[in-house]
């Protein structure tokens, strides 16, 4: 966050409290998946080394199952995990889990909401939607310090475009309604390309509050024609980021990549995960 010379109320400076955010966005591909060669049990351990490699201090996964969410939270034992299954809002179906540092954050509220007219029926499913899709957020505070903010963690339907566009409208419709006065961070899998509408809504660009910033391309204004974020095992690079890591101000994006990182040709998944560090 902003770098300010002041002192909180629990005695330490906010420079101290202003080290650098790591937050990565990592769909790791449902694990029941007939994925062959690349089957969970043969890429699960390059999936943990790849993310300790970032060492996020908040991870967003999207197309985890429990037993995957558990295994992670095995492996990743510095982290608070949470997550509801989307087809009953407990373990049933895909989860959108997310990960954060216990050292770092305290949790203040969390829960969940389904991109759907009735948002807060467990398994609920509206318009064009081919699935059932969710939203898992929490308030987290930064410990040491009295700052507070909002992380939001999807994965939007790949079917229905118009399913696409209310999520946007929905999601929009739940900031103004639960953190209007907060810092957002937002990390996800949209199925979208970031010259369509629901990119342009979620981000706020007809004029709603707070204005996101797309972290890659804030640091990369130029697109080109290999930032895919979906390669399907292959480690294509051609097309377009369907993955995003979207914050409002005071962050501030400091880096932001795709990681496209392989071991003897395999990958640990068929997303590349994207990463960004925040001040």
């Amino acid at each position: 966050m902003c770098i300010l010379v002041a002192v909180s109320a629990h005695g330490q400076t906010n420079a101290e409290n202003s080290l650098p955010l790591r937050v990565m966005s990592f769909n790791i591909r449902y694990g029941t998946a007939a994925d062959g060669e690349n089957r969970w049990e043969k890429r699960r351990d390059l999936l943990v080394e790849t993310i300790r490699r970032f060492g996020p201090d908040l991870l967003g996964t999207q197309e985890t199952l429990q037993f995957q969410a558990e295994f992670l939270g095995e492996q990743l034992p510095a982290y608070t995990r949470l997550g509801r299954g989307r087809d009953d809002g407990h373990d049933k179906g895909e989860q959108v889990t997310v990960f954060f540092k216990k050292d770092r954050f305290e949790e203040l509220a969390t829960g969940h909401f389904w991109l759907s007219n009735d948002p807060s029926k467990p398994g609920s499913r509206s318009w064009d939607a081919a699935i059932t899709r969710m939203v898992t957020w929490v308030r987290l505070r930064v410990r040491r310090s009295d700052r507070v903010f909002v992380w939001l963690n999807t994965h939007w339907d790949h079917v229905g475009a118009l399913a696409r566009i209310e999520s946007a409208k929905l999601m929009r419709r739940w900031l103004a309604e639960n953190a209007s006065n907060l810092p957002v961070i937002i990390t996800g899998d949209f199925n979208s390309h970031e010259d369509s509408l629901p990119y342009r809504l979620l981000l706020g660009e007809d004029g709603g509050e707070p204005k996101l910033t797309d972290c890659y391309r804030r640091l990369h204004p130029a697109r080109q024609p290999d930032e895919a974020s979906f390669h399907d095992f292959t480690g294509k690079r051609d097309g377009s980021r369907i993955d995003w890591i979207l914050c409002s101000p005071p962050f501030m994006p400091l880096e932001a990549t795709i990681d496209r990182s392989s071991q003897d040709g395999r990958y640990p998944s068929d997303h590349f995960p994207v990463t960004a560090i925040l001040e």
